[in-house]
């Protein structure tokens, strides 16, 4: 199976963002193109060690970006494709954690201590600046308190079961045509091509009913094992009654940062057991909020009067995600909080930042169908 985000691929950095500054553009396309090239690198570590100066262009970008994206709070060209860069760097190297049917050279520095470091820095300086946008402070005092973390978990998911519609929810119902149903799709299929994945990487471990609760979810999103019936197979059918390219990452350079961070922050979320409660409780809103925006999905398909196939996807979500946010809640998040009471405020924290994560990469979707 080829595998269209190759970690040797030629890309092109783009972004509606940037366009209107192409030497900032040029800059970050080189800068990228130069980690591509190190990630080729056979032995890298070795031959940076040899030659250091093979990093030193990519990284200088690096450094700039990372002062740019987080420490400059101005909303600016600038600022917007130093996010790009950063998120899309980063994902390269999470992405080896999973495994893509592609040639296994790909994978020969994937325990490379040269990209670990890359990411870490890249973290770092990321997870700091998204922790200062949601009040830890407030949720820990509610731990601190002994105030009754359950009781905040469930009045959260009784309101996002059906929460009330965004301007962005409301563009997509009402306004939304062809053109950008199909933009949705391309952007969409960046996670609904490979979804459940990251899930796989906390599985493991001792056995108990939470444990096995999260298998289920798990199994149900693979088609318990059938591949026609694994939900990434629907996704397939939605793109396939466009003609759309069916390859996971094939609309890549279409994909917002917003986009790029949630799939990034739940590389970390899966890859560090010590987040292991901020997990639960980000998967546990994903899944409980997950049918109103399918729903959505579904009205616009609807109103553009397409095809069962052209929405197929969406229509299994809403079903199967209503039943996945009851066990969240149920059997992982509430038995979590009870098991764990000094640090139940972390799954509060899993919930309110995949959230307000979702909630701005939500805003930027629609931001890029409304500017096509």
């Amino acid at each position: 199976m080829q595998n269209h985000l190759s970690p040797f691929s030629t890309i092109n950095f783009s972004s509606v963002n940037t366009q209107k500054n192409k030497e900032l553009s040029d800059k970050y396309n080189r800068a990228e193109q130069k980690f591509i090239d190190l990630l080729a690198i056979k032995n890298l570590d070795q031959q940076l060690h040899i030659k250091p100066e093979l990093r030193r262009e990519f990284e200088n970008v690096l450094n700039t970006a990372i002062g740019a994206a987080y420490q400059d709070n101005s909303k600016n060209d600038h600022n917007e494709a130093a996010h790009l860069f950063l998120q899309r760097i980063l994902y390269r190297i999470n992405r080896l954690y999973l495994f893509w049917y592609d040639d296994l050279h790909h994978y020969d520095n994937e325990r490379s201590l040269y990209l670990q470091q890359i990411r870490d820095r890249i973290e770092t300086a990321w997870q700091e600046w998204e922790l200062a946008q949601i009040s830890i402070e407030t949720l820990r005092h509610q731990a601190e308190q002994h105030l009754d973390v359950k009781q905040a978990l469930i009045k959260r998911v009784q309101y996002d079961l059906n929460p009330e519609l965004s301007p962005e929810s409301h563009y997509i119902r009402d306004e939304m045509d062809a053109d950008g149903y199909r933009h949705l799709l391309a952007i969409a299929s960046f996670d609904g091509l490979v979804e459940g994945s990251r899930l796989s990487r906390i599985l493991g471990g001792t056995a108990n009913p939470i444990q096995c609760t999260l298998v289920k979810v798990l199994l149900e999103e693979y088609g318990n094992g059938r591949f026609n019936r694994k939900h990434s197979t629907f996704f397939a059918q939605m793109l396939n009654e466009f003609g759309m390219d069916t390859e996971p990452e094939a609309y890549f350079d279409l994909v917002p940062w917003a986009v790029l961070a949630c799939a990034n922050h739940n590389f970390l979320m899966t890859e560090r057991k010590r987040h292991y409660l901020r997990y639960c409780g980000g998967l546990t809103y994903f899944e409980v909020a997950g049918p109103s925006a399918y729903r959505n999905y579904m009205a616009a398909a609807q109103r553009l009067n397409l095809s069962d196939a052209a929405m197929g996807y969406w229509d299994l979500h809403i079903r199967e995600d209503e039943r996945h946010g009851q066990w969240m809640l149920d059997d992982v998040a509430l038995p979590l909080a009870e098991m764990y009471p000094n640090q139940a405020w972390e799954i509060l924290l899993g919930y309110d930042q995949e959230k307000f994560m979702g909630d701005r990469a939500a805003k930027a979707i629609v931001h890029s169908i409304y500017n096509l």
